[in-house]
């Protein structure tokens, strides 16, 4: 089964999505507004599971190197990358 991952670039211009409105299902309350998705989000489908391992190895990147077999230096690049990517994005967050 393949998992969608929630869009957050407008397929026909390319600019970032936002959530209108959210609804339950249980009691069929809609809320209505303009709300920003999480951080996270902007993130690869890769990335969203990298960290939500490193969170669940108590940020260990010695026992996410062992895990994924790959050495200490290699991950604490890949940790870099993304920490460079979530800044990025906060900034053009703050720009608008």
């Amino acid at each position: 089964m393949t998992i969608k991952k929630l869009p957050v670039i407008c397929p026909s211009c390319s600019g970032k999505l936002k959530v209108q409105s959210l609804h339950c299902e249980a009691c069929e309350t809609t809320v209505s507004g303009l709300y920003s998705l999480p951080i996270l989000s902007n993130l690869s489908n890769e990335e969203q599971t990298f960290i939500l391992d490193f969170v669940k190895n108590s940020g260990s990147l010695k026992t996410m190197a062992q895990k994924l077999g790959l050495s200490y230096p290699t991950v604490r690049n890949r940790l870099d990358d993304i920490i460079e990517k979530i800044r990025n994005i906060e900034s053009e967050e703050d720009h608008h």
